[in-house]
């Protein structure tokens, strides 16, 4: 099995006994890159992976079956959320002061249904402050390449309008970052404790799956966040 490597933002390394990482592609069926995920975590907790259905529904470990949701959180040191992706906006959300962590995986679909205020309203739900926590969001397809059809646009509504701008084929492009950011801010989470990979997956296919570039075949990038166990 070949080991995962991570991308890491320092925003979130400044917060002690946080870990996280946003995982590169590496070769194998999904269920060899969970496992690689599981083993570059062993000594910090278990990972704990959802059934992503592209909705806003939100799950808290522990649990033997994957459910299905969207998004997950936890208070509990050594419960590691894990965000499958290939294209779709990995979201971490972590309060350092409580810690406290949420996972949100946000494509189209799940922009539009606010999973990633979901996230935020499960830990504000647990007793977090939104304007103290602090979020990443992974590497996702960009606005150079994620071009969409009217029934995106229209889902995303008027207010949306900024999100998007025209390629050169005369279709949308939609910014799913933007958009994610946006519904971040709307809850207090101001950009300035906000960090963003910024790289395209379509583009970079050294580094990343892509849907869009791979097809339905397309592997997919692990993201972990979760505050470590105690050491024994």
């Amino acid at each position: 099995m070949e080991a995962m490597k991570f991308l890491s933002t320092p925003k979130l390394e400044e917060v002690p006994g946080l870990v996280h990482g946003f995982g590169l592609r590496v070769p194998g069926p999904r269920a060899a890159a969970r496992d690689a995920a599981r083993a570059a975590f062993r000594e910090k907790g278990e990972v704990f992976f959802l059934r992503q259905v592209h909705g806003c529904a939100v799950a808290r470990p522990p649990w033997t079956e994957a459910p299905d949701a969207d998004a997950s959180f936890t208070d509990r040191a050594g419960q590691l959320l894990a965000i499958e992706t290939a294209d779709c906006l990995p979201v971490l959300i972590v309060d350092p002061s409580n810690r406290r962590v949420a996972a949100a995986h946000a494509g189209w679909r799940g922009t539009v249904a606010k999973v990633v205020q979901s996230a935020v309203r499960a830990l504000v739900d647990a007793g977090s402050d939104p304007s103290k926590l602090v979020a990443a969001m992974g590497p996702s397809i960009g606005p150079c390449c994620y071009e969409v059809g009217e029934e995106v646009e229209a889902a995303i509504g008027p207010t949306g309008a900024r999100f998007f701008t025209k390629g050169r084929s005369g279709r949308k492009h939609l910014d799913v970052a933007a958009a994610n950011l946006a519904q971040l801010e709307e809850l207090g989470i101001t950009s300035a404790r906000t960090a963003s990979l910024d790289q395209c997956t379509k583009c970079r296919e050294d580094l990343f799956f892509s849907y869009r570039r791979d097809g339905a075949n397309a592997g997919r990038m692990i993201s972990v966040v979760g505050f470590s166990q105690p050491s024994s």
